[in-house]
């Protein structure tokens, strides 16, 4: 072994060393040589080697590693600690309040008036439900003053038929509505200078009224875990009791693209309108209109940190059907949110737009009294800006503040129809007693507040209010738009049992505009009319007799006004109605 080698080279060495100190001792008088150095001296490096991390091992000894094994080996402690046993907090668990799928609502008031609504809802299976809403409300009517019928009648029944699987839910509607108006609001001073006999007779072709129907059935489909996430589908039939008739029918499809972190949506509408009246403005021939709208609204958002912005456009093409005129629309669809101070202060802006389709039905579900030759043609939507602050003032109240400047052409407008008092036999609708509809470009500049608290779940209260400037372009006023409308409500539970509440409304002055053909010369500015503003107030008092009935008294028009909300129509004064609740399972 290299070990053995190197200690035998190192004892010869040393034992060679001891014999040459040893002659010298013998002769230590060895004399003088010189000696001549040739090539000086030059140090060498010798070459490195590299240590091995690892190194080769070639002692025979090297064994491989044994296997080492560990055991614990325990015995029991002796111990008297014996922990207390926790108990449990108490807590106040409230009585499940037991819900209830069905119930039936009626009430009965002076005037007259009667009012019911019964819900039902009923499961199919495991996905499937079925459910029905009837409900009716009837005067019979008696307001001061009013020398013709003012009774009127609202009753309507829609079914509803659903489903909902793993990753789509689909649900249908089919429905039918009826509502009977009397065209009571004759001007001031007609019939004046007309006998009683002609009155009468004239006030007895009023009384027949006018009745509105409404049939619809429509549909939806919803998509989970697809691109195309929605449909919507309706087909609704409005016709009168003199001969007029419109059908309409939209789709609504809707797509969604999840692309990296951002939702781009797109959503499409088809709109068709269209429908006849037996006679036209003047009263002598049919009159027809038509309109389809398409349009297409692609968007998509961005959220970071505080800021959130929703990008979008849209775009329409309406054809005019009975004139063979079509338009191609643009409108911006922008909305964007940062919260200033998080939830506090939430600061919002955008500006939007649209086509905004008109219909015979939806003007009379606004104004009962329209006369049935109305003019109907779309509004262009032209812009909306607006920009406004909303967030919490604590953690019980509320706020929002908006501020809002809209663009719109042909805008539709309620405005009294001219009458003539020395033709005694025409239509009902034609003694001053009727509105139509008139169309201008109209700019509003409006400001909208609004509160709202929840104390705690026995008090919650709301006030809000609009201010609103309108400008016109042809028009000598915005008929019939209130500049100043108010509003608040506040519902208390004073105990498990009584609860009440309170609704009040404040609308500004109007203004409406009446020709009476029979005077001559016609006046514009001595035909304007103004309607005073009025206050309104609705109360409600409530009983929980138990789980499943409930007493209510309500009053409406507290302050016992005849205010007028259209020109020469008052409402009924003061109102008092007593009812009760019932909810029930099958």
């Amino acid at each position: 072994m290299k070990i053995k080698i190197e200690y035998t080279t190192a004892v010869l060495l040393f034992l060679a060393s001891f014999q040459t100190v040893l002659a010298q001792k013998k002769d230590e008088n060895i004399g003088t040589e010189v000696v001549n150095v040739v090539k000086p001296y030059t140090p060498t490096i010798s070459d490195a080697f590299k240590v091995k991390e690892t190194p080769n091992l070639e002692d025979e000894d090297n064994t491989k590693k044994e296997n080492i094994k560990y055991s614990i080996f325990s015995f029991p402690v002796a111990s008297t600690f014996a922990p207390s046993k926790g108990k449990a907090a108490g807590v106040d668990k409230a009585a499940e309040e037991t819900l209830y799928k069905n119930y039936f609502t009626g009430g009965l008031g002076n005037y007259l008036t009667a009012f019911a609504e019964l819900y039902i809802t009923e499961n199919i299976g495991d996905n499937d439900y079925i459910s029905a809403m009837v409900k009716h409300l009837s005067s019979r009517g008696g307001i001061s003053g009013v020398p013709v019928k003012d009774n009127y009648l609202n009753t309507g029944i829609d079914l509803t038929y659903g489903s909902k699987k793993s990753d789509y839910s689909w649900n249908t509607d089919l429905g039918y509505q009826i509502q009977k108006y009397h065209w009571y609001g004759l001007p001031s001073d007609y019939g004046s200078l007309l006998t009683p006999e002609v009155r009468t007779t004239i006030y007895d072709g009023i009384d027949k009224g006018q009745t509105y129907n409404d049939f619809y059935l429509g549909g939806k489909v919803n998509f989970s875990e697809s691109v195309f996430k929605e449909i919507a589908l309706k087909y609704d039939r409005f016709w009168d009791g003199y001969s007029s008739v419109e059908n309409r029918v939209i789709a609504k499809p809707s797509f969604q693209f999840d692309v990296e972190e951002e939702t781009i949506k797109t959503n499409l509408i088809v709109d068709y309108v269209g429908g006849t009246f037996a006679k036209d403005l003047s009263g002598s021939t049919p009159a027809d209109y038509g309109y389809v709208n398409f349009g297409i609204h692609p968007s998509f958002m961005m959220k970071k940190d505080d800021w959130s912005v929703n990008f979008g456009a849209s775009v329409f093409y309406s054809s005019d059907l009975k004139h063979s005129n079509s338009q191609l629309f643009f409108y911006p669809k922008i909305n964007a949110s940062l919260k200033v101070v998080g939830d506090l202060m939430v600061f919002y802006a955008g500006a939007e737009g649209g086509l905004d389709q008109n219909s015979y039905r939806d003007f009379a579900n606004e104004n009962p009294f329209l006369s049935p030759n109305i003019f109907v043609t779309p509004t262009d939507r032209q812009y909306d800006l607006f920009a406004g602050l909303k967030g919490k003032l604590s953690n019980y109240i509320s706020y929002n503040v908006k501020g809002s400047y809209v663009s719109e052409k042909n805008k539709g407008l309620f405005l009294s129809n001219p009458y003539s008092d020395t033709i005694l036999v025409q239509d009902e609708y034609r003694y001053g007693n009727s509105f139509g509809v008139v169309y201008d470009d109209i700019k509003t500049a409006n400001l909208f507040g609004e509160l709202k608290g929840d104390f705690s779940k026995n008090v919650s209260f709301g006030i809000n209010g609009t201010f609103s400037s309108f400008s016109t372009a042809n028009l000598q006023e915005a008929w019939n738009l209130p500049t100043i409308k108010l509003g608040a409500n506040l519902q208390v539970n004073f105990t498990d049992e009584w609860y009440a509440g309170t609704d009040l409304f404040f609308v500004g002055e109007r203004k409406d505009q009446q020709v009476n053909l029979s005077i001559m010369p016609l006046i514009a500015s001595d035909n304007t009319k103004t309607l005073d503003s009025y206050f309104d107030a609705n109360a409600h008092l409530g009983y929980k007799y138990n789980k499943r009935f409930t007493a209510f008294l309500r009053f409406n028009n507290i302050a016992n006004q005849a205010y007028q909300k259209w020109l020469n129509t008052p409402v009924q004064s003061f109102q008092v109605m007593l009812g009760g609740n019932y909810k029930f399972d099958f």
